[in-house]
């Protein structure tokens, strides 16, 4: 291992290398003094040109950071990733067909990474069938001169899967917190774990070199062995920034690290807009010890209440950058979280989300249909991306899709637990059709997978002929309010509830009480060692 500049990682980086960089949403592990390098190098010399750059998911702070860096016109060829929506320069580069542009789900680049430090052949799994990742449909392309194919549709023993391509590395840019003189890494002030073990170990495989930004050095042999998440064996350079964030917007905070609990009275409550009384909504779907999903979004809020109506330790939380229980954070930290119980590597966390380990995922929706079909990638002139979305929603029991009825300018107002509606959004979200399918509302039904939509005035259960209306907002006009600002008719349930008024106030609402009446989540019974044991004394000797 050596230690180098910024400066000279970035002149590792040859003109049309793929480059894999780690980090998530704002800033977390994010090797941010290199990629400033890269750019200063490019804005300089015209070099390094014609890139492919790779990350797992949205990376910047939706300005000029992180993924954006990479925007200068001939710098990036490819970008590969699954989320576009923290670098909006690259959106642009994509809409113009400036750059080839895939985004694939962020659990199948976490886990192909692993796939490609293995040698496999690339990653099979049935993430993404009857979406517009699967290659019937869009092959993940975002731009027409995306054309080669990463993602291919196979028959095993008479079933559908796809296959992800493994895709070549030159460069592999990781962060961590310190840094030993044999280039052992370990990590503990990031807010995230990431997929660092995969990324290095894909790096070596390939010939790669793998460089890692820390904050500080360390004497040989005293980093704590189990601290060590980056073998020093599998990195060849180390940079130091001393002034390395834990995030863009958090310089350091211990509870994002798991040095310490915080009370729940001191994590943020949100304010009563909306997006709250959606937040509310969707929280009313949980039953005690359910293993839950929170997405991007207004998703997110559902931490917050649950922390605010005081069950938050009564169900177990969970998000994709790798945290189990306590709450997933909201705002520009969003991707971190507080009070967790453990933190795994992202591929693990996917493994855990693709095997069917949740019970309920809370995510948002952009667009749905008559079919229930959900858009979350690309509407409009704006690229997002999946993210995780993919794997969650198509491997859950159970999803419910929170977001408002409509976009744009939304005004609400509440009286006496009834909702107003004083300006409709300008753009509608239930539509003809969706621009590309991120969750098949047929494929799901097909598959016996539960679907709720949640909005402020009005919640749609998937029945068995599409999208049906099951709970009004009291206030509200069916006709005027729902139906008026749908592309489609929707159904409407024989037995048409109105929502809680309690959601329409701003007081705590006393969920606690009201989730612990449910009883527990049911799941389906695993064979335990008694059931074992029984078997076995009952077998003929």
């Amino acid at each position: 291992m050596k230690v180098i500049s910024a400066s000279e990682a970035a002149s590792l980086i040859e003109p049309g290398d793929s480059v894999l960089v780690s980090g998530s949403g704002g800033g977390h592990c994010v090797p941010e003094a290199i990629l400033e390098a890269v750019e200063a190098r490019f804005l300089e010399t015209g070099a390094p040109r014609d890139l492919c750059l790779i990350h797992a998911v949205g990376i910047g702070d939706r300005k000029l950071k992180g993924a954006a860096r990479f925007r200068h016109p001939g710098m990036l060829r490819r970008s590969i990733t699954g989320a576009l929506v923290d670098s909006p320069p690259l959106i642009e580069l994509a809409q113009k067909d400036l750059i080839e542009s895939y985004t694939l789900p962020q659990g199948v680049i976490a886990q192909l990474t692993r796939e490609i430090a293995a040698g496999r052949p690339g990653l099979i799994t049935k993430t993404g069938l009857h979406t517009f990742v699967d290659p019937r449909q869009r092959g993940a392309r975002q731009s027409e001169s995306a054309r080669e194919d990463l993602v291919e549709l196979l028959e095993i023993a008479g079933e559908e899967w796809l296959r992800f391509k493994p895709y070549p590395l030159d460069i592999v840019l990781l962060r961590g917190t310190s840094a030993d003189e044999d280039g052992n890494i370990s990590m503990e002030q990031e807010a995230i774990p990431g997929e660092m073990l995969s990324s290095a170990q894909a790096g070596r495989r390939l010939g790669a070199a793998v460089v890692v930004q820390v904050k500080r050095l360390a004497r040989r042999g005293t980093l704590p062995q189990r601290s060590v998440k980056i073998p020093g064996v599998l990195v060849d350079y180390v940079v130091v920034d001393e002034n390395q964030r834990q995030t863009y917007w958090s310089d350091y905070n211990p509870s994002y690290s798991g040095e310490m609990r915080i009370p729940l009275e001191g994590m943020r409550k949100l304010p009563f807009t909306e997006r709250k009384i959606v937040a509310r909504r969707a929280a009313m779907e949980i039953a005690p010890g359910a293993i839950c999903n929170l997405g991007a979004g207004i998703s997110t809020g559902v931490s917050a209440v649950a922390a605010e109506e005081g069950f938050l330790d009564e169900i177990v939380l969970t998000n994709e950058q790798g945290f189990l229980g306590g709450a997933p954070l909201t705002g520009p930290d969003s991707g971190a979280a507080q009070n967790y119980d453990a933190m795994v590597d992202q591929p693990y966390q996917f493994d855990f989300y693709d095997g069917g380990g949740l019970d309920i995922a809370f995510l948002s929706f952009a667009e749905v249909d008559a079919e229930g079909h959900v858009n979350v990638s690309r509407f409009g002139d704006t690229i997002v991306g999946i993210g995780g979305f993919v794997n969650i929603s198509q491997n859950a029991r159970k999803v419910v899709f929170s977001g408002t009825f409509t976009a744009g300018g939304l005004q609400v107002a509440t009286t006496d637990g009834k909702l107003r509606i004083l300006q409709e959004g300008r753009s509608r979200k239930f539509v003809s059709a969706v621009e590309q399918i991120c969750y098949n509302g047929s494929f799901a039904r097909e598959q016996g997978r539960e679907a709720v939509f949640v909005t402020e005035r009005a919640v749609f259960r998937v029945g068995a002929t599409g999208l049906e209306l099951c709970e009004i907002a009291p206030g509200i006009d069916i006709e005027r309010d729902i139906v008026a600002h749908m592309a489609f008719r929707p159904g409407i349930a024989a037995d048409l509830k109105t929502m809680d008024e309690r959601l329409f106030s701003p007081e705590p609402m006393g969920l606690k009480r009201d989730i612990a009446a449910r009883g527990p989540q049911t799941r389906q019974p695993r064979r335990r060692l008694a059931d074992k044991q029984a078997a076995r004394v009952s077998e003929p000797a």
